[in-house]
């Protein structure tokens, strides 16, 4: 089993943080300072895993942090769950998924994701039982995928694509993409660009408003957060650049696994803003935190000239 494989494909999904933490406002007087005690809480369940078409299932157990707890990769692996049962059904399979060693991480070579299949999920870990559902719908493909320079800047643009919503209410997208080509300047050359597929901001959308319809749609570059590559942090961040090659990824996904993403979204933006309403993460787990997901994905290659 490929351990780094498996790995970058749950990377594909853009995986932010698998600890699920409220937010808080720090409230300032004018002549004293307030401070607010924020008893500990129980630590609870965390599920991220995914299921897509033609891969197999790929999923991490861990705990949340405490509220003030410091979040990086060594406590995030501190906090994943070794030892748990899990279990998919699909209807006509039930698989119990094998743990990597040493980490909370679990999959199984044995079930791949189809269309139009649901998958359940059982896990169970330390007395307690989750549980979660997903469906895998049919794939929509792009009809064309190009490459726009952005008003009138000489090499920079965005990613852009034609879609036609099938004439069916409930259809629910995401988009990834990734710079397969490398780096021929500064420090970084020889480098890949973009070692994973990344959803930008924005990268779900549905077809409430949409639907039956066939229309033109473009996307900024995602960037991974605290990224220090040289095009992250000048002026060519958010934007492709004339010579990239491009994949995009596109998915189908249902109700509950895009509204997790479009809640996730929408806190990240409104983090850190006082005037923003509270926006929590709707996830699909029952008996915990977190998200069960399957993708129905296709894939097409830009080339930006």
């Amino acid at each position: 089993m490929n351990f780094n494989k498996l790995l970058l494909n749950f990377k594909q999904h853009f995986l932010g943080a698998i600890i699920f933490c409220g937010l808080i406002l720090g409230l300032t007087a004018c002549e004293k300072n307030v401070t607010v005690d924020v008893p500990d809480a129980e630590p609870l369940v965390v599920i991220e895993g995914y299921i897509e078409t033609g891969k197999n299932p790929i999923l991490v157990l861990s705990k949340t942090l405490p509220f003030f707890g410091t979040i990086n990769t060594s406590t995030v692996f501190q906090q994943t769950i070794q030892g748990a049962r899990v279990i998919i059904d699909n209807g006509s399979m039930i698989d119990t998924l094998d743990q990597i060693p040493g980490i909370g991480v679990y999959t199984s070579p044995r079930m791949t994701g189809q269309e139009r299949t649901s998958y359940s999920l059982r896990v169970e870990v330390e007395g307690k039982v989750l549980s979660a559902t997903t469906y895998i719908p049919e794939a929509i493909s792009l009809d064309s995928v190009w490459f726009k320079v952005n008003g009138t800047r000489d090499s920079l643009g965005f990613a852009w694509a034609h879609l036609t919503d099938p004439d069916t209410l409930g259809n629910h997208y995401r988009w990834f993409a990734q710079r397969i080509n490398r780096y021929t300047f500064g420090a970084q050359i020889g480098r890949m660009k973009d070692s994973i597929l990344i959803a930008p901001s924005g990268s779900v959308f549905e077809d409430k408003f949409i639907n039956g319809k066939s229309f033109d749609l473009g996307y900024q570059r995602g960037t991974i957060r605290n990224s220090q590559k040289i095009d992250d942090i000048n002026d060519e961040k958010y934007f492709y650049k004339v010579g990239d090659t491009i994949v995009v990824k596109f998915c189908t996904l249902d109700r509950q696994h895009f509204e997790f993403w479009r809640t996730e979204e929408t806190q990240v933006q409104n983090n850190g803003n006082p005037f923003a309403s509270p926006a929590p993460v709707l996830g699909n787990i029952t008996g915990g935190l977190g998200i069960w997901g399957g993708y129905a994905c296709t894939f097409d290659t830009i080339i930006a000239r």
